[in-house]
Parts: structure tokens; sequence; C-alpha cells
């Protein structure tokens, strides 16, 4: 089966400054990726390229063999939840389903993934736990065949770290997860890469990601 993505040689600048820089990178399809790596590394930058909403500065992108009209074929959460606030969750998941021509039959079912079927307030009052859990209902009514999932687990409790794992379980096709919180991460995905200064510096098994990323805090003297 073909790759979800093909990425060769891939750069991403501002400025002077490369966040990504010549990168090579392949998904597969129905493969789960996690992207780990300190701050500045270019996690959200390689995720935003991968999604189309940024161009490469240089390098070669494919995704499901080609690089035409695929925006639709791929889901995005990133660190804005982008949410209708002065709507309910019920509400923003049926003006999500008019935008993007997908089906609100199953709105209930989605919000009880996420944990929000029992909350019929605006999303206003919600924390933003909370509303990254609504982030992550658009795309279970999506069903993107490449999910890009940017800090899944950013400000949740227990519960909700809980509900986030399962419903990024229930995602279709390729997922790919950049994350800090490696420990609850790993065990959703079944590789992982390392980053540093743009480049990949480790690629392994996802279940030896954290000693990875251990590793790269002991030679920067971090630990």
């Amino acid at each position: 089966m073909e790759n979800v993505v093909q990425a060769t040689n891939l750069g991403r600048r501002f400025g002077r400054r490369w966040a990504v820089a010549r990168l090579d990178l392949s998904v597969g399809a129905d493969e789960r990726l996690l992207v780990i790596g300190p701050n500045g590394c270019g996690k959200t930058t390689l995720l935003k390229v991968l999604s189309t909403l940024l161009p490469p500065s240089q390098g070669d992108v494919e995704w499901f063999g080609h690089t035409d009209n695929v925006r639709g074929r791929i889901g995005l959460m990133g660190h804005d939840p982008g949410v209708y606030e002065d709507l309910s969750a019920v509400d923003n998941l049926r003006v999500f389903a008019r935008i993007g021509g997908t089906s609100d039959t199953d709105i209930t079912r989605l919000l009880r993934t996420v944990g929000l079927d029992d909350r019929p307030d605006t999303v206003a009052r919600y924390s933003a736990g909370m509303r990254r859990r609504l982030a992550l209902a658009f795309l279970l009514q999506k069903q993107p065949q490449l999910a890009l999932l940017d800090e899944p687990f950013a400000q949740m409790d227990p519960g909700g770290i809980a509900q986030v794992s399962s419903a990024i379980q229930a995602l279709p096709g390729a997922v790919v997860i950049a994350s800090h919180q490696v420990q609850h991460a790993a065990p959703l995905c079944t590789r992982a890469i390392l980053m540093d200064e743009g480049q990949i510096r480790w690629s392994g098994p996802a279940k030896q990601a954290e000693a990875a990323w251990r590793a790269l805090h002991k030679e920067r003297g971090d630990l």
C-alpha cells in the first residue's frame, strides 16, 4: 500500500532560521507515528507542512502518492482548537458537518467518545482541555486518512487524557502525534522519531521513545 506521506529533503525556514532542515520522512497507511523533541525543534512546523498549511521552503512532499487535492483527506488538531465559543458542542459539530460536507447523524456518539455529551452549555464556558477534546471530535467526524495532532494531551486532567487516548485509538488511517508527554503518546504509536534543531536525530519503536528522549536531555545537559 502507498505511503500516506513521503517527504524528501524537506525544509522550512522563517527568515534565516531553518525550523525544519533536510528531513526525509515517510508515513505508511494506518501507521501511528510519534514525533518528540525539545521546544523549538520543529515539531509544530513539520505538522503544519504535512497538513499543507505551510509550503516547504525546499524539498518535496507527496501525500497519497501525489500532491494535488489532498487537503480534504487530512485533518489537523493544532494549538488553536478553532471552535465557535458562542455555540454548544453539538452546534459546533453541526456547523462543521455543513462546512466539511460530513454527516451530523452521530454527533451524540462523537461527543460521548470525547466526554462532552453531557455539556449543553456554550463552548465559552469550557476549559482549555475541553476545547481540545471538542477539536478532536471534529477529527473523528471528518474521518481523515491522515490525522495530525499537535500536543493533544496539553492542559488535560487524568480523565481527559484517558478520553483523548481512547478517541485517538478510534481515528482511522494514519496518525501523527507531536507531543512532549511521551508517557501518554507512546502507547498509542508504533514508531517514533526524535527531532532536534529541525532534523531527525533518532528513529525507532515508540516504546523506546522515552529512553531516546532522556538520552537527548542528558546530552544537552538538561538532566
